[in-house]
C-alpha cells in the first residue's frame, strides 16, 4: 500500500485542516476506515478532508472534533476555512445576509446562492473561476451552507426576481438544471418565506436591467444593497442610493408574473412544455401591477412612512 501523500499545510486552510486531521486520526490508532464509521460517514470522504480537498460538513466536523478529542480546535479551524472559501469581495456581504430579516434579489443570470443545489453551484464555479482545482468542493460546500438561513427558527423572507432568461440557460446541462428549477419549486412549496417570481421578456426595459441587485433588511439597522457581478461585488449603504434600489425592486417586481403564474412557468420549462402554460397578458399584469402598488401604499401609510 502506498505511503499517503504528503500535504503541505501551508498551501491553504484547507490543507492545513487536512494535517490537522489527519496527525488526530493517527494519534488516535485509527484507519479512515474506523474513524469514518464512528461519524458516521464514508471513508473516501475522510481521505478528501485529509487531502484538503473538500471540507466538511458542520455536523460532521463537530463529530471529527468530539471523536479525535480536538478540544474545539478542528472546529476553530473549520471556521476559518469556510471564511476562505469565500472572496474578500463577498465576506461582508454574506455576513450581512446570515443576519437580515428580508432578502430581496433581482437575479439577472443565475439562481441565486440560497436556492441552488450542488450540481448548478459546482457548474457555475468551474465557469466562472477556472482555476479552482481543489477548492472547488469547499467552495460548493460553503456555498450551500448558507441557505442554512432558511431554516433557522425564525428565518428570513427571502423573495427573489429571475429574469425569465435564467430559467432557459442550461447551466451544468440539461440534468443540473432540471434538478435545479425541481429544487427552486421544492423551496417554494416547503417554505413560507421562500417567494420567487419570474420577470417574463416581453416585459422590456426596466430600471434593473443592467445586472443582479439584492436589497438586505434588517430589524435595527440601516438596509443596504448589493451589486454582484461573476468576478466582483459592491456592498452600497448610502441611504439614498439604498433606497432608489428598494423603489427598483417594487417596480420590477410589478412587472413579473404573479407567484402562482411564476411557479407554473418554472415547472413548464423544467418539463418541457412553456408553449402549454398560460402566461397573463400585459393588460392583465398592469392591473395586477396597480392592486400591488396601491396595497404597497396603504401597507406604508399605516406605518406612517
Amino acid at each position: 500500500m502506498p505511503a499517503p501523500r504528503e500535504l503541505d499545510p501551508t498551501t491553504s486552510l484547507a490543507a492545513l485542516y487536512g494535517v490537522k486531521l489527519r496527525r488526530l486520526r493517527v494519534g488516535s490508532g485509527w484507519t479512515q476506515r474506523q474513524l469514518g464509521d464512528q461519524v458516521p460517514v464514508a471513508h473516501s470522504r475522510i481521505a478528501q478532508y485529509e487531502l484538503g480537498k473538500e471540507s466538511p460538513p458542520k455536523d460532521v466536523c463537530d463529530a471529527l472534533d468530539r471523536l479525535l478529542g480536538a478540544g474545539g480546535d478542528l472546529n476553530e479551524l473549520w471556521e476559518h476555512v469556510q471564511r476562505e472559501s469565500i472572496p474578500d469581495w463577498a465576506r461582508k456581504y454574506v455576513e450581512l445576509e446570515a443576519r437580515a430579516s428580508v432578502i430581496r434579489k433581482y437575479q439577472a443570470h443565475t439562481v441565486p446562492g440560497l436556492l441552488q443545489t450542488a450540481g448548478y453551484a459546482r457548474a457555475l464555479l468551474t465557469v466562472a473561476r477556472p482555476s479552482v482545482g481543489d477548492r472547488l468542493e469547499n467552495m460548493v460546500t460553503t456555498r450551500l451552507m448558507r441557505q442554512d438561513i432558511l431554516n433557522r427558527a425564525a428565518p428570513p423572507v427571502l423573495w427573489t426576481l429571475l429574469d425569465e432568461s435564467v430559467l432557459y440557460r442550461p447551466v451544468g446541462g440539461a440534468a443540473v438544471m432540471c434538478e435545479q428549477l425541481r429544487h427552486v419549486l421544492e423551496a417554494m412549496a416547503r417554505y413560507d418565506r421562500v417567494r420567487v417570481q419570474v420577470l417574463p421578456y416581453e416585459s422590456g426595459a426596466q430600471p434593473l436591467l443592467g445586472g443582479s441587485a439584492t436589497v438586505l433588511s434588517f430589524p435595527r439597522r440601516p438596509d443596504v444593497v448589493y451589486l454582484e457581478g461573476s468576478h466582483s461585488g459592491e456592498l452600497v449603504e448610502q441611504v439614498g442610493i439604498v433606497t432608489e434600489y428598494g423603489l427598483a425592486f417594487e417596480h420590477v417586481q410589478a412587472q413579473a408574473l404573479g407567484l402562482d403564474e411564476s411557479a407554473d412557468l418554472i415547472r413548464s420549462v423544467m418539463e418541457g412544455s412553456h408553449r402549454d402554460v398560460r402566461i397573463p397578458t400585459r393588460p392583465e399584469r398592469r392591473r395586477v401591477a396597480q392592486v400591488q402598488l396601491q396595497q404597497h401604499a396603504g401597507r406604508r401609510l399605516r406605518r406612517g412612512r
